[in-house]
This record gives C-alpha cells, structure tokens and sequence, in this order.
C-alpha cells in the first residue's frame, strides 16, 4: 500500500475536502437568494437529495478507490464523505418536513403511504440516522465487531438512495441510471473481490 507523497498532509487535505463538500450547499443558496430558482422549494428539495445519493456513493467509493489505487489515506475520508452524506440528507428531509409540508404530521403520513418514493425515501433517511450516530471513535469501541454488521446497512441505504431518485424522475431516466450503474459498479467489485477471497 502506498503512502500519500508529496507535501500535503491528511489534516490539510481533510480541510481541502470539507470546504469542497460544503460548496454545493453554497451555490444551491447563491442560487435561492440571488432569484435564480423559479421554484427556490423544489430546487432545494432536488439539490439536497442529489447530493446526498453523490456523498453516499463517494463513500462507498472509497474502498474500491484505496484498493486499486494503493493510496491508504483515502480510508481517512470515508468518515466525513459519509457525514455529509447523512448532512444532505437531513437539509432533504427537513425541506420536504418544513418547506414542503409544513409539519403536518397527517399529510406526511399519508404521502409516505401512497408515494412509493417518498416510503424509500423516510426508509433510507431512518436507516442512515444509527450511521451517523455510531460514527464516532467511541461508538466504534463499544460496539466492536456491531460496528462493522451495522455499517454495512449503508448498502442497502444507497440502494434505496437509487430507488428513491428512479421512482421520482417520470421522463428522463438519464442521471438514475448513471446513479444505478455507479452503484452496480461499486458493489459489483465487492462481490467480485469477495468471491475471490482477495
């Protein structure tokens, strides 16, 4: 395995990372504030839930990137890409609680209930919370060899993530499907390298 060379460290590339990640939060509020957005509500709805489906399959890109790459520090990323992606997806879910809803509990029942992406949607948002509560050192001690069983619902959360996006578009299944085909690559690699025991 290599070593990052060169004259960057891990803290400065972390902080290179995190100012990265906040960018498209950033520009999507340019965008609100400035009067770009003909629908600033459906604009941030899509926003965040876009950038929550990319940080979620940066995550998972981690271990397949580390592996072919050689270059270990990467696996330091993995944490942050996966907080941000559970970031998004709280600016999602409170733009469709808030903006979109209006807190009432009542319509919120019923959407989740009758619109099959909206069910994947709250499933995959719930599903990621215990991540990102467990993502700290501490958590990773006291709960040993759960910590690994649990995170490995992010799997399933991705795919939900996917199912979410595809249900959602009605005409052009353009973006799902790259989202898709991303998603059956980097999964497609873990079984490959777990079928040969590498």
């Amino acid at each position: 395995m290599k070593p990052l060379s060169g004259a960057l460290s891990i803290g400065l590339i972390k902080t290179m990372v995190f100012i990265l990640c906040l960018l498209p939060l950033c520009r999507a509020a340019y965008i609100v504030l400035s009067g770009e957005a003909v629908n600033p509500i459906e604009f941030i709805t899509r926003s965040t839930g876009t950038w929550t489906l990319v940080f979620l399959l940066l995550t998972l890109a981690i271990t397949p990137l580390r592996r072919l790459s050689g270059y270990t520090v990467l696996i330091k990323l993995r944490r942050m890409l996966g907080l941000y992606a559970f970031f998004y997806a709280s600016l999602h879910f409170t733009t469709y609680l808030w903006l979109d809803q209006f807190f009432d509990v009542a319509a919120i029942i019923r959407d989740i209930a009758k619109r099959p992406f909206i069910t994947v949607g709250f499933a995959a948002f719930v599903l990621l919370v215990p991540l990102a509560l467990t993502s700290t050192d501490a958590m990773m001690r006291r709960l040993k060899r759960n910590w690994g069983r649990l995170h490995k619902l992010v799997y399933g959360i991705a795919l939900l993530g996917v199912l979410h996006y595809w249900w959602l578009v009605k005409k052009d299944l353009t973006q799902p499907l790259i989202y898709a085909a991303i998603l059956g690559l980097l999964l497609g690699l873990r079984l490959w390298w777990r079928w040969r025991g590498a």
